[in-house]
């Protein structure tokens, strides 16, 4: 019940954070999603951090992983972000910015899913892992 509870507190975080960066930094239909982008970067990054380094701790209670992890960062970035700012921008009929930005968003958040889990590692001193599992928890 503690790991729901910290996920449904750390979605009202994490949604409330993407709120604010989509106020601060709007753009059109027909424009690069560059602020949806950045934002998926991010989290990805924080969440190979967290993964590599703080959350291999045997001390990180389960429901810090879960309202951090799937919490705030899985509201802060979504998948369905990218998918909506690519179909807005085939509307629009901007058919290569569309190509461009979905080929930078999953070989950019690969690469900084990679790099999180790397200084993660490097900060905590152990080796980066090879797989990242959860134990049965949600991360």
């Amino acid at each position: 019940m503690r790991n729901i509870l910290a996920v449904a507190v750390g979605g009202l975080i994490g949604t409330g954070l993407r709120l604010l960066f989509d106020f601060a930094f709007p753009h059109a239909d027909h424009e690069f999603p560059l602020e949806t982008l950045l934002i998926n970067l991010a989290g990805a990054f924080v969440l190979g951090l967290l993964a590599g380094g703080l959350w291999r701790r045997p001390s990180t209670p389960a429901w810090v992983k879960a309202g951090v992890g799937s919490g705030v960062l899985g509201s802060f970035t979504t998948l369905s972000a990218v998918m909506a700012s690519l179909v807005v921008l085939e509307r629009e009929g901007e058919h290569l910015t569309a190509a461009v930005y979905l080929v930078v968003s999953v070989v950019a958040g690969l690469a900084a899913a990679a790099g999180g889990l790397a200084a993660g590692s490097a900060l905590t001193r152990r080796r980066m892992p090879r797989e990242i599992t959860d134990g049965g928890e949600t991360l």
